[in-house]
């Protein structure tokens, strides 16, 4: 779990979803916020692996919550019915998403639909869901996790990068649209964060190839406590004044 920089009550009597909540940055992020004693709704696919990821954060009243994101109307439904359950949301941190890594030759539209359904279509739900009375309190916050891959082109991204530059741009129409309500809406773009992942994508890749990828960020690859103290930041009353924004955490890749 991340070290704790925060105060360990900077999110008492506050709710928050986080999608992807089972591995990765979604679960270190939910861990961050429940050590801030944050109350969490964590989703996942898997039942098991989001149980157990539940079990490790600290604090009480943490729930979990199994759902496949990847349209627009189903993720904003469930959301809806979340907070008529639960109550309204602080906030709500989105990383779930798939990694796609094929030649715009060889990509078709299942591929596409793969790429943009649990990252930009359920993304795309989750603030439709916060738009609506009762789902989310007048100034929270929605942070939507997005890549490099936005603004850096790689061969064989196409489809990957076309989905997190979405967020982005979604991201900065959303921030105007919530403003009356102070609801702020930003994104992270993620450079390599050691994560399943990031070593699913690496394995059986030459250590020199991975040695170049390492060093293309400055600070080298990332770990996953980075994005989450940069999610809990902007989640938190400490991101009061930050909105429509991409904020980049990659160790110094979109500098060069």
């Amino acid at each position: 779990m991340s070290q704790n920089f925060f105060k360990n009550d900077l999110l008492t009597g506050q709710r928050f979803l986080v999608t992807g909540a089972s591995s990765g940055l979604g679960r270190e992020v939910a861990a961050l916020i429940a050590a801030c004693n944050g109350q969490v709704l964590g989703a996942g696919r898997h039942t098991e692996r989001l149980q157990a990821a539940l079990s490790s954060w600290p604090g009480q009243g943490h729930i979990a919550c199994v759902q496949d994101l990847h349209d627009a109307d189903a993720a904003a439904d469930w959301v809806k019915g979340l907070a008529q359950e639960h109550g309204p949301l602080n906030g709500i941190f989105h990383a779930a998403g798939a990694e796609l890594l094929r030649p715009i030759r060889m990509s078709k539209q299942a591929q596409f639909d793969e790429a943009f359904g649990s990252a930009f279509f359920a993304a795309a739900g989750l603030a439709r869901a916060a738009s609506q009375k009762g789902v989310m309190i007048d100034g929270g916050s929605l942070v939507f996790m997005s890549s490099v891959a936005g603004s850096a082109g790689k061969v064989g991204m196409a489809a990957y990068s076309a989905s997190r530059a979405a967020i982005e741009g979604m991201v900065r129409s959303l921030a105007c649209e919530f403003a009356p309500r102070r609801i702020r809406v930003n994104a992270i773009a993620a450079g390599a964060v050691q994560t399943p992942m990031h070593d699913r994508i690496t394995q059986g890749a030459a250590p020199n190839v991975v040695d170049a990828y390492a060093s293309s960020h400055l600070l080298g690859f990332g770990e996953p406590s980075d994005i989450a103290n940069a999610a809990v930041y902007l989640l938190g009353p400490t991101g009061r004044w930050v909105t429509g924004t991409t904020l980049a955490v990659d160790g110094g890749y979109l500098c060069q």
